[in-house]
């Protein structure tokens, strides 16, 4: 075959594989989330969200809750989903697990001073960290950053160590299951949320005179949405638009920052999580 033959048979070849490439574009959008409340609460909090980006994306949005935090790590670092809401410290280490290639894109403006509570029964006679000494503890997950990571970092500095000090050390898995076992006296005390902890107060769901909190730590920086990096850049560019857009003088996005409790999102970077990561290697997590 002659040069120019082959050369022109070359480039159908090349533009065949790009209309194919074009075909099998991404269609589907998929979202998940750590499960620091039940399914049913994460499906009710984040399906409105995913309508949205929808309509904001051009894509069919899919969103699947994972059966714990683990799992919603895996998830991304195996590009099984495309974005996901990750606590601080499940960011770290998915970025970690990843090889550096996660890329966190927005966060609340609540997530920059973020807080946990410590709560026990008002009569337990619990009143400071300390008091907790001898006692049963719960935390959440293991992998949950306001449910353990820096609940544990604080009582590391108050020098308070949760093998040795706690008769014993339970993990509930997430945020709603935590208040449930210090209300039913299966636990002393327990940490968590704070956001949880005032959505529970403010729905009634729990009685402040019978068990309320005892100890807010201070300020540190939590949830983000994180994509993985191979995510095209146009696309990752995309869907931080559509998160930062959210309006909250919009009636419709105003209910989707409601769900999310959330004021707004802001822009956020890899090294907001830095301290996380410190204090995870401090505390004998990572």
């Amino acid at each position: 075959m002659p040069t120019t033959r082959r050369t022109f048979s070359a480039l159908l070849t090349c533009a065949a594989l790009g209309l194919g490439t074009l075909a099998q574009a991404q269609t589907v959008f998929r979202v998940t989330t750590i499960p620091e409340e039940a399914a049913t609460e994460q499906v009710r909090k984040f399906t409105p969200l995913a309508a949205y980006l929808e309509k904001a994306l051009g894509l069919k949005v899919e969103f699947t809750p994972v059966n714990d935090y683990p799992a919603a790590v895996e998830a991304l670092v195996n590009k099984k989903v495309d974005l996901v809401w990750f606590g601080g410290f499940t960011h770290v280490q998915a970025n970690i697990r990843s090889g550096g290639k996660i890329v966190p894109l927005a966060q609340r403006e609540e997530d920059t001073k973020f807080q946990s509570v410590f709560i026990a029964k008002t009569d337990s006679g619990i009143k400071t960290l300390a008091d907790m000494k001898g006692k049963q503890v719960s935390f959440g997950s293991q992998s949950s950053t306001s449910g353990h990571l820096m609940p544990r970092s604080y009582l590391l500095t108050a020098n308070i160590n949760p093998e040795k000090d706690f008769r014993r050390i339970a993990y509930s898995g997430a945020h709603d299951a935590t208040i449930a076992s210090v209300v039913s006296g299966k636990v002393d005390a327990a940490a968590l949320d704070i956001t949880v902890w005032r959505k529970f107060v403010g729905e009634n769901k729990v009685d402040t005179k019978a068990v309320d909190v005892f100890y807010t730590t201070p300020g540190y920086f939590n949830y983000n949405w994180s994509v993985h990096a191979d995510m095209p850049a146009a696309l990752q560019a995309k869907v931080k638009a559509a998160l930062l857009a959210l309006d909250p003088a919009n009636p419709e996005h105003a209910e989707i920052l409601r769900l999310n409790r959330a004021s707004r999102y802001i822009a956020t970077q890899p090294e907001n999580y830095k301290g996380l990561e410190a204090a995870a290697r401090s505390a004998g997590l990572l």
